[in-house]
Parts: structure tokens; sequence; C-alpha cells
């Protein structure tokens, strides 16, 4: 746990900020409520968070702060997932933040920790029975096996698809025959956002 007063305030207020609307502050959220003018001066508080183990957060999407500890009022509470913006199920294209309220996992999941979701675009994936408009839940790692469908980053942009790692390249398959599969070459920028656990849908709506 982090001795540094000021961090410690921060991570009492990200953890209050999340249990009471569902979902993380922004950086410049944080700023503002500590007069903070810098959202250097609030990252180098993260860093500290971050390095002690106090908190997870991702690069590319700004509600991604997960306080790793909960505060002892907190524990055994139930905690909601977070619906951090858009993802893209066709071409990749750039995953835009539209923060749309939070998911209740109960027990759909599995522990929410590290979780967050993301509303798909396009029909690249219906095979696997994931539509445009669904919800995607998803857990994030760096990491995943051959054959498990994946959130990534592809330079700035977003996709949903499987993974397939091949000799010297990856390719991100899609679940519908339209679409050919992504190739990441090694010059390419990529990343694994996290494994897909799961699909929530509205009718009707």
């Amino acid at each position: 746990m982090v001795s540094n007063d000021r961090a410690h305030e921060i991570l009492a207020f990200i953890r209050r900020f999340t249990r009471e609307k569902g979902f993380p502050p922004t950086i410049r959220e944080i700023g503002e409520a500590f007069r903070i003018s810098s959202t250097n001066g609030v990252r180098y508080h993260l860093s500290r968070l971050e390095k002690s183990g106090d908190l997870k957060r991702g690069d590319r999407i700004s509600r991604s702060l997960v306080a790793v500890h909960p505060a002892p009022a907190e524990l055994g509470a139930a905690r909601s997932i977070p619906i951090l913006g858009q993802i893209a199920a066709g071409s990749p294209t750039l995953a835009e933040e539209s923060f749309d309220g939070a998911i209740e996992p109960g027990e759909m999941f599995g522990d929410p920790e590290g979780m967050f979701a993301l509303k798909v675009r396009g029909d690249s994936m219906i095979g696997a029975g994931i539509l445009s408009g669904d919800y995607v839940i998803v857990k994030q790692s760096e990491r995943a096996n051959p054959g498990e469908i994946i959130a990534a980053l592809i330079e700035d942009e977003a996709t949903v698809k499987y993974y397939r790692p091949r000799h010297g390249t990856i390719e991100l398959e899609a679940a519908n025959p339209v679409y050919e599969p992504i190739v990441i070459t090694p010059d390419k920028s990529f990343r694994i956002l996290g494994l897909v656990r799961g699909v929530i849908r509205t009718v009707g709506r």
C-alpha cells in the first residue's frame, strides 16, 4: 500500500467515485477534484499507485482505473462492470469513448476485477454469436491462447476477433466469411486489450 497522503486520497476518491457512479473517474475528473491543473501531476500519483500494486489502468481507454485492493467497507460488496466505449466488429475503427453506465455482473462472468464492457459495431463476428449493438464483456489481459476471442488494439484502432498467432505474424480472424483475416506484421503496433468472456444483448429497444 502507498504511504503518500495525496496518492492515498486519490485512491480513496477512485474507489468512492467507482462505487457511487458504477464506473471509474477520468484523469481530468481526478485533477478537478484535487485542483491539480496538470494531467502529468495526476499521472504522477497514479504511477505511484500502480507501482505499489494498488491500481491498474489501461493506456488507451480513459475510464480504465481499477483499484486493486478494495477498502474494508467494500469487501463483499457487489461491483459493476463499466462500459468504456465502442469497438469495431468489422474493419478496425478508432475506439470511441461513449460511456453508457455499467453492467451488474452478478455471477454471470465471475470476479469482475479487471473486467470492462465494449459496445460492438459491425457484423464480422456474427458466426460467434456477437452481433452489432451487443456488449462484449472483456477480462483485461495482455496474453491470449490461439483460438480465443480477444479485444485488440491495432495502432490506434480497436477490434474484436479470433486470435490466431502464426510464424512471425498474427492473424485476427472474423467469424463471418465476408471478411478476410487481418494480418499483423512485426512492423505494426499491436496490443491485446483482453479476452472476451461473454456477450450481453438487449432486445426490442
